[in-house]
């Protein structure tokens, strides 16, 4: 018997899956299944067709093509994702790129490790991304009208060898965070983004006052599990700026939107908020509330329990009671609100005036957990960012004001997720700070800042896939954050190494 020779060739493969699939499906199945026929037939088979690429075969949520050109491969893919970031499709893809040799099935379909990479790239690419391997980039690299940013070795499931990746821009002048927002589809729970209310006070000084009552409103939503809660800088992007809130809700991929405005005058504060249903544009919601400003964290109260309410009536007012945080001097919380912005600039200036403020903060009181966390965070910003004289001063600071922290509330996510990034970054306990890390994301899993420094603990870690799960988390919570480029583009690797200059030897 003759023995069958395999078939081989050198080929560029594209892999393309659909974000989200299985949620959209349990959502809406026939109108998912009709939306991704729609554009396999009127955009994914013409776009191989024109640039002479070969479909393999679809799934039910992905398609596998091939290309004899690494070139045409890319500039498919590109025109693909083009045209569903500028269209109205609710489906987004991941789509990975990768060359190598291939086994030609009889049925034409294509195996072996060049398929495998791409379907892995695939995997982790960002939602609407492209993601290449090192041997497209290499034959493409200033060959295109476009960006790429390198996201370093990559360890794929059951690929023996780490694969160095880059994420293609198309068009440099696209900012990245353009390409983290592409229309997040719908959460299966109720969701919901609090935008800047508006300062009615006519005092441009009263700002971080109505700022601070949309962080607390935000952070006491947060807490229910329940609810999907959009973090607080994507929120806040939207701040002085007339919104459409359909667009809003396309762009965070929530279902509901709560705006309002603050007027604090004479002793006394007034907020008018209204809850809007971002599908439809209706008004589900809308009160006025008044109160003195003794009695200010009542008003929040007030406010979430009319939210949360209007969104799920089940939910218990127990539950919310014990979702506020409460602070008994009101002038150390006001200096606490007034220390956020400057803290959120991350600029050496704006980290000099947080600490200050922290710390006049926690002179009036002394037990303020999360004004000692805060301060902890700036002072190891100091270390991190090179902004500070003395870096041994900032790093036993920012150690022992985390321990002051933890010693007030150790059950507070917030706090946690501070002291726990405080302490991969000056200390060095990776047991320690994972615990804390995990418990902040279990006590709280809609809080943005938990999962962004359980990413960059496990990072530190050493664990890159757990940190990349985290940051991918997190971005879904604040999906437009405009700080998301800076910190998921390897900006900490060279403080890793800067930091552990400063840890004390052992």
């Amino acid at each position: 018997m003759t023995e069958q020779r395999v078939q081989r060739r050198l080929a560029a493969i594209l892999a393309a899956d659909v974000v989200g699939y299985s949620a959209l499906m349990e959502r809406d199945e026939e109108a998912t299944y009709a939306e991704f026929e729609r554009l396999k037939r009127e955009l994914i088979e013409p776009s191989l067709s024109s640039h002479e690429g070969r479909l393999i075969k679809t799934t039910g949520d992905g398609a596998l093509a091939e290309f004899a050109s690494p070139l045409a491969a890319v500039r498919c893919a590109v025109e693909i994702q083009d045209h569903l970031a500028s269209g109205s499709s609710p489906l987004r893809l991941r789509v990975g790129l990768n060359i190598g040799d291939v086994i030609v099935g009889q049925d034409g379909d294509l195996y072996g490790e060049g398929t495998n990479i791409a379907v892995r790239l695939e995997g982790i690419a960002d939602p609407g991304g492209i993601l290449i391997s090192e041997k497209v980039y290499s034959e493409v690299e200033g060959k295109l009208d476009i960006g790429f940013e390198e996201r370093g070795e990559q360890q794929l499931k059951n690929i023996s060898k780490p694969v160095r990746a880059f994420a293609v821009r198309a068009g440099a002048h696209r900012a990245p965070t353009e390409q983290l927002n592409s229309a997040p589809p719908l959460p299966d729970k109720p969701s919901i983004a609090v935008l800047p209310f508006d300062n009615m006070s006519g005092d441009p000084e009263q700002e971080y006052f109505a700022d601070g009552m949309v962080e607390e409103i935000i952070t006491a939503l947060s807490r229910f599990k329940s609810l999907f809660v959009i973090a607080r800088n994507s929120s806040f992007t939207f701040k002085g700026r007339a919104v459409d809130v359909k667009e809003v809700g396309r762009r965070l991929g929530v279902r509901y939107v709560l705006e309002g405005s603050v007027r604090k005058a004479s002793g006394k504060v007034r907020i008018i908020g209204q809850l809007i249903d971002a599908v439809t544009g209706a008004h589900i919601w809308a009160d006025r509330f008044e109160r003195d400003l003794t009695d200010v964290f009542a008003l929040q109260d007030e406010v979430t329990i009319a939210v949360v309410s209007a969104i799920q009536p089940k939910l218990l007012h127990a539950e919310i009671a014990l979702a506020t945080r409460r602070r008994e001097n009101l002038t150390a919380y006001d200096y606490y609100l007034r220390a956020m912005p400057q803290y959120y600039l991350t600029t050496r200036e704006g980290v000099a005036e947080a600490i200050r403020l922290a710390h006049r903060a926690l002179e009036l009181d002394p037990r303020f957990g999360l004004a000692a966390a805060l301060a902890g965070v700036c002072h190891m910003r100091n270390v991190l960012f090179g902004y500070s004289p003395d870096p041994q001063f900032d790093r036993k600071e920012a150690i022992r004001l985390s321990r002051l922290a933890l010693s007030v509330d150790e059950s507070d996510p917030d706090t946690l997720a501070r002291t726990g990034i405080i302490s991969a970054y000056m200390v060095g306990d990776s047991e320690s700070e994972m615990e804390m890390v995990d418990r902040a994301v279990s006590l709280n899993p809609n809080l943005y800042a938990a999962w962004n420094c359980r990413g960059w603990v496990y990072r530190v870690a050493g664990l890159p896939e757990e940190a990349v799960r985290s940051f991918e988390r997190a971005m879904r919570v604040s999906p437009i954050d405009p700080l998301l480029p800076r910190l998921l583009l390897g900006w900490h690797r060279p403080l890793v190494s800067f930091v552990a200059l400063t840890r004390p030897s052992s």
